[in-house]
């Protein structure tokens, strides 16, 4: 900004300032704004603008955190199931093996989803702004706050806020802002995602093969639309150079046999697909969330589930910090970057591997790929290691100092007093303390406290908001269950909870 521009600025104030509204970005200002706190949501594109749909599967874990607020039945009613996938023809996966409500990956634009979560951000209070494009961001022009300047229609405006989260994509501004490296390589140059209808669909829910120098994945959305991805190894046309039906039918039919009489595509794009990660997660009061902090390849299908898992992870930590709930705010914010970017990690490594089987060349080389998908249908628990890392269901977090396993991993959904279910406990956006009854519940304490469905049940589990499991014991005091519960939450006064200005540093 120049000084009259500085000096003309118009500001405002807010929690948290959320910069991108794609998926990661609606869901967190949903959840800050449901947890009674200010937040905007700054977005680049303009209100009508279209949104390149890249995304479609949404895996098991996504749709648990989706029903923790109520959303997950409706977006599965917009698309199409698959449970059940034959990679390179060999043995049937079948994703009824996971443990889960959503024993399958649900297979619905990314548009769907954008859809439903404005809808809930804005009915919890969330002020979304388009066509605001943020070209500046400090940390140090007023204590305790972050500095936003974004342009307008009419001009240059500001936001001082407690917080600010970039999930604003792979060229994020926010990152730029703060001076961090973005890591990693290219791993497909030239790649063409496109929407279109078949003539002559295929006979499995999924078709997809690689050969030494095709791949082609041709997935239904349910109504009447596939998406199609292909690549060739002699593309070399760079992202955004145009790309055509012809040339997507040319490698569909190299690498499929046929190009299922692909016509009509509502949009086809050439993309290039990279591996990288920012190495921090948090700088001050600022963090990055979704393809900001981690982009991969489209292989499984892991890109936007795991933002929407990152927001899931840090709304609530932001939320307990603001409000004054945290007994150590800063640690609780450090645990943001400890538990996910370990998990971006994790990604790039399976999401690279795959792409890598894929793009196999040699006979040899394609030989094995082929015979090892034949023997992971075959062996239970190499199914489940794989389902459950695709899925995010065998997603975990390292417990706490002093506390131990199960702490940190997934807790399912079981079943509670009253015909209750634990994700339908968590829509309150509080920790779920589960007992058996007649446990006191710990004093002025914002927590949801209920029971086991059955009464023969002595252990007890206190579940975070994001639904993992924070402490769990075979049986507990009630004093043991209030020293547990004070790890993470600090009872609330009776004119309400606390919000020093300093204690979220």
């Amino acid at each position: 900004m120049t000084a009259a521009e500085d000096a003309a600025a118009i500001t405002e104030t807010a929690d948290v300032v959320v910069v991108g509204a794609g998926p990661t970005g609606l869901l967190l200002a949903g959840d800050l704004a449901a947890a009674g706190l200010d937040v905007i949501l700054l977005e680049r594109r303009a209100r009508t603008a279209a949104n390149l749909t890249r995304a479609f599967a949404v895996h098991a874990r996504t749709l648990e955190l989706l029903d923790a607020r109520g959303l997950a039945d409706e977006l599965v009613s917009t698309g199409r199931k698959i449970d059940r996938v034959s990679p390179f023809g060999g043995t049937a996966l079948s994703l009824q093996r996971l443990r889960t409500r959503y024993p399958f990956v649900l297979i619905t634009p990314q548009y769907e989803t954008e859809k439903l979560l404005e809808r809930r951000a804005l009915s919890t209070g969330a002020v979304i702004r388009y066509d605001r494009e943020v070209i500046g961001l400090h940390q140090d022009r007023e204590p305790g706050r972050v500095t936003v300047d974004f342009r307008t229609p009419d001009g240059i405006r500001r936001i001082n806020a407690r917080h600010a989260v970039g999930a604003d994509g792979v060229r994020s501004t926010v990152r730029q802002a703060l001076g961090l490296p973005f890591p990693g390589q290219a791993v497909i140059r030239s790649m063409i995602l496109a929407d279109v209808r078949l003539t002559h669909p295929p006979e499995d829910l999924l078709a997809v093969n690689g050969t030494a120098d095709a791949f082609a994945f041709l997935v239904p959305f349910g109504d009447g639309w596939y998406r199609a991805i292909a690549w060739h190894r002699d593309a070399h046309e760079a992202e955004g150079d145009p790309a055509d039906l012809e040339e997507l039918r040319a490698i569909a039919t190299a690498a499929l046999g046929t190009d299922h009489g692909m016509h009509d595509p509502r949009w086809i794009s050439r993309l290039r697909s990279d591996e990288r990660q920012v190495p921090t997660y948090r700088v001050g009061r600022v963090f990055l969330a979704g393809d900001a902090a981690h982009v991969h390849s489209p292989a499984g299908g892991l890109g936007m589930n795991t933002g929407l898992q990152d927001a899931a992870n840090l709304s609530w930590k932001l939320a307990a910090v603001l409000h004054g709930q945290a007994p150590d705010p800063g640690a609780l914010l450090d645990s943001y970057h400890r538990e996910r970017h370990p998990v971006g990690r994790l990604v790039l490594r399976v999401s690279g591997a795959l792409v890598r089987v894929v793009m196999a060349r040699g006979a040899i080389q394609r030989t094995v790929r082929d015979l090892g998908a034949s023997l992971l249908g075959r062996i239970g628990p190499a199914q489940d290691r794989a389902l459950g890392t695709i899925s995010g269901l065998g997603i975990s977090y390292p417990p706490l100092p002093g506390t131990h396993r199960p702490a940190g991993r997934r807790a399912p959904d079981v079943a509670l007093a009253g015909g209750q279910r634990l994700y339908e406990a968590l829509r309150a956006g509080r920790f779920v303390l589960i007992t058996p009854p007649g446990a006191a519940t710990p004093p002025a304490t914002p927590l949801t406290h209920v029971h086991w469905r059955t009464s023969s049940r002595s252990s007890c589990a206190l579940v975070r908001p994001d639904g993992y499991l924070a402490w769990s014991a075979p049986a507990a005091t009630d004093a043991e269950l209030a020293a547990a519960v004070g790890t993470w939450l600090l009872p609330v006064g009776a004119d309400g909870p606390p919000r020093p200005d300093q204690s979220d540093q």
